[in-house]
């Protein structure tokens, strides 16, 4: 392994997670798998580890930048964090019964997340983008001063945290979604919210793949030396660049990277 294209390549993809609060595990565990041939349940429980350090400096600086929404973090966080321990509850079954292959089935389960989310998140823009006065109809939004509301927000976290915690994606790309659909945020308070209560979520999911001992520290290191500058770079330009071209190019990569997996 290129010890120094490692760390090249996570500060581009910090930057991008600063940037737009999407790509980060979508990006580095491809990442891992096909440039430098890490075994797929490794690249995964490695990019959960390295990933929670540049969340947890990421959702800092926005939080000092006033961009995040507290509440909807904490509601949401209620109920990702559990679902992505029974997440990874799943794998120490599969691992623990060695009738199937994990890394076989850690592959196709990424590929099939990423692609469900890109697909999602890029007919969501066009026809935002392109059809701005399409009535569609309209999602209920959350209301978190009711009951309703935060039982609605609790389940949604659960059920995106147990896909976290099965394949490390969606942290930030389905959040973001759920946090454009269904609370209406605004695009600067969008990324530091999503970015936070990811860091929240990775945290507990990382503390569960590491009982998992397929975590690679030779793998984790290098990321984080490149990722953690890269966050920080791009929460701050986060504040001044525009974000829907950004978006329309990551989701045209994720795209070709999710078709990969599944193939």
């Amino acid at each position: 392994m290129d010890l120094l294209l490692l760390p090249l390549f996570s500060f581009l993809v910090g930057i991008v997670v600063g940037l737009t609060g999407i790509g980060g595990a979508s990006l580095i565990t491809p990442m891992l798998i096909f440039v430098f041939q890490v075994p797929p349940a490794v690249a995964v429980s490695s990019d959960v580890v390295a990933a929670t350090l540049m969340k947890v400096v990421g959702s800092i600086k926005h939080w000092q930048q006033q961009t995040l929404d507290g509440e909807v973090v904490k509601w949401l966080a209620l109920g990702s964090v559990p679902g992505s321990l029974f997440g990874v509850g799943i794998l120490h079954l599969i691992k623990r019964n060695g009738e199937y292959d994990l890394n076989n089935i850690t592959l196709h389960l990424l590929g099939v997340i990423i692609l469900l989310v890109t697909v999602l998140a890029l007919v969501q823009m066009v026809l935002l983008t392109f059809f701005p006065k399409l009535q569609l109809p309209e999602l209920p939004k959350f209301d978190l001063k009711t009951q309703l509301g935060r039982l609605q927000t609790v389940s949604v976290g659960a059920f995106l945290g147990w896909i976290v915690g099965l394949t490390s994606v969606a942290s930030g790309s389905m959040f973001a979604l759920v946090l454009i659909g269904f609370f209406r945020l605004d695009t600067r308070k969008l990324v530091g919210t999503d970015i936070s209560q990811a860091a929240i979520l990775l945290l507990f999911t990382a503390f569960g793949h590491l009982t998992l001992g397929t975590v690679d520290w030779n793998l984790v290191l290098p990321i984080w030396l490149g990722s953690v500058p890269g966050v920080l770079l791009g929460a701050k330009i986060c504040q001044i660049a525009p974000q829907k071209p950004l978006r329309f190019i990551i989701y045209f990569i994720l795209m070709i990277v999710s078709l990969k997996l599944v193939n």
